[in-house]
């Protein structure tokens, strides 16, 4: 990995974790873990492309397509388990 390459992976995750803030709202807290899920479901994606060899979007030794779609369902996975409550 080099250092562009994690340059280009922390700042796509970044701006997942910010859109999705943006998207479903919530204070500095929300935030945190939005950036904490998308980074840990983005470098889990990109490590699991690398071990399959799984080439869906590759940018130089970046898994970037299958690291994307990871920190995208972590992102609504997690969401959905620390933010959605039920009605009682």
């Amino acid at each position: 990995m080099t250092l562009p390459a994690f340059a280009l992976g922390a700042t796509v995750a970044t701006l997942f974790g910010a859109a999705f803030h943006l998207w479903r709202g919530g204070g500095m807290g929300r935030l945190l873990l939005y950036m904490g899920l998308a980074w840990g479901g983005f470098w889990a994606g990109h490590s699991i492309a690398g071990f399959l060899d799984w080439g869906l979007f590759r940018v130089g030794p970046l898994f970037l397509g299958i690291a994307a779609l990871a920190s995208l369902g972590t992102l609504f996975a997690g969401h959905w388990v620390f933010v959605v409550q039920p009605n009682n």
